[in-house]
């Protein structure tokens, strides 16, 4: 309080169930600047904006160097604290307050009657639900050219905000809405932490994501969860194992073409591809693609929790690699090429590491090596770890060894050592 550090007093009314909307509405001020000081994104450094706050939150003006606040000699005007259930007392007190008029000790007293109740009722719909909706869509649309550890502490930091929601009742369509926010903030969590190489955490988000999906009730939810899981033993080393979850997310999603659907065959196709698998792989590759022609339009934007058509050549251009089809490799790494943003790094450096994997695949090891540095070496810091690092030594580790005295291919070692 004497520092007026906002950001902890806003995140401690949070964490003990206080809503943003809420603190925002005490405080004349918008819920995304409530949201943003509590990340402590944002400070409150102007006289009236603090002034507000003490009002809203009823905090002492001797507690942030301020004088006295009006409502403080009428403290005891709570209509509970004080006065126990007597309701001739509660009167009395409301009718002294009003006496004068509407003066701050009345409003004082009447929010203090208001809030009484209202934190009592469980309205259909939490007033922060929407705006965890709102944020969970946002992040689907991924780094947007921020270092992932950002947008993970973002993603996860509103995670937190769903628990006071989950631990009261709600009526059973606010129940699933909640969950359904709940399993796709865990996935997107676990997308990031697979991404930045957190193998083990990644697989934990992802069990609380399934488990928040399958609550949801919604199939579609539930097999892109798996879909996404199976992609963490599929770029670390367990085809068989990616190929199971992406089977499961199969089932779930059923026959219709919908994003769910698409991406886990998809994802078989490549874990049957690395499982030197390759007619289950183009099978499920065909089906993919018959999937991605009937895929509705709403489906096709490009967000992590839709497939687009860039989505769809960035899994192709892994699976025809693997399969060491060049020819169908090259034609889709050029289109998602063409399709991804420049803001796109970690993508686009994958495509260009499958593309010097086809130069290996058709015996040119130093052009696949300098490519794979070049991408590499164009990656901010933050980058050069996780996938990325493990798709380049998967290039690395497929370089026969009679080859590692090379000077091309010691050159890769040494920037994948650092």
């Amino acid at each position: 309080m004497q520092d007026r550090d906002f950001s902890v007093v806003f995140a401690m009314a949070h964490g003990v169930g206080i809503s943003f909307n809420r603190i925002a509405e005490a405080c004349a001020l918008k819920s995304e600047r409530v949201s943003q000081i509590a990340r402590g994104t944002a400070s409150v450094t102007a006289l009236a904006t603090v002034e507000r706050i003490a009002a809203g939150l009823r905090i002492p003006g001797a507690l942030l160097g301020l004088a006295a606040q009006p409502w403080e000699d009428t403290a005891a005007l709570s209509t509970e604290s004080h006065h126990g259930d007597d309701p001739m007392k509660r009167r009395n007190l409301l009718r002294g307050a009003l006496a004068a008029g509407l003066t701050a000790p009345a409003l004082a007293a009447l929010t203090a009657a208001r809030t009484d109740v209202d934190q009592t009722l469980s309205p259909d719909t939490p007033q922060d639900l929407a705006d965890l909706e709102a944020a969970a869509e946002s992040y689907g649309y991924g780094y947007h050219g921020q270092q992932p550890t950002r947008v993970l502490a973002d993603l996860v930091a509103d995670f937190t905000t769903l628990r006071p929601l989950l631990t009261v009742p709600q009526p059973a369509p606010v129940r699933a809405r909640l969950c359904r926010t709940a399993g796709q903030m865990a996935g997107m969590t676990a997308i990031v932490l697979h991404d930045l190489g957190s193998r083990r955490e990644s697989r934990a988000w992802f069990a609380t994501a399934a488990r928040a999906a399958a609550e949801s009730g919604d199939d579609q939810l539930h097999a892109w969860v798996r879909a996404r899981e199976a992609m963490v033993p599929l770029n670390y080393g367990a085809p068989k194992a990616a190929a199971g979850l992406a089977e499961q997310a199969r089932h779930f999603a059923g026959a219709r073409p919908t994003a769910a659907a698409t991406l886990a065959a998809a994802v078989a196709a490549r874990a049957y591809a690395l499982n030197h698998q390759p007619e289950q792989a183009r099978a499920a590759l065909a089906a993919a693609d018959a999937l991605m022609d009937r895929l509705p339009e709403g489906d096709r934007s490009d967000t992590w929790l839709t497939y687009s058509e860039q989505k769809h050549h960035v899994h192709l251009s892994h699976a025809y690699t693997t399969l060491g089809d060049t020819a169908r490799a090259h034609e889709s790494q050029q289109r998602a090429l063409e399709l991804s943003a420049p803001t796109s790094s970690m993508t686009r450096t994958l495509l260009n590491i499958d593309a010097a994997a086809c130069a290996h695949h058709d015996g040119d090891t130093e052009q696949a090596c300098h490519r794979t540095i070049t991408a590499l070496t164009a990656l901010p810091d933050g980058y050069r770890t996780g996938l990325v690092r493990r798709r380049a030594l998967d290039l690395y580790e497929a370089i026969p060894a009679q080859h590692h005295r090379e000077d091309a291919v010691r050159e890769l070692r040494d920037v994948l050592a650092a």
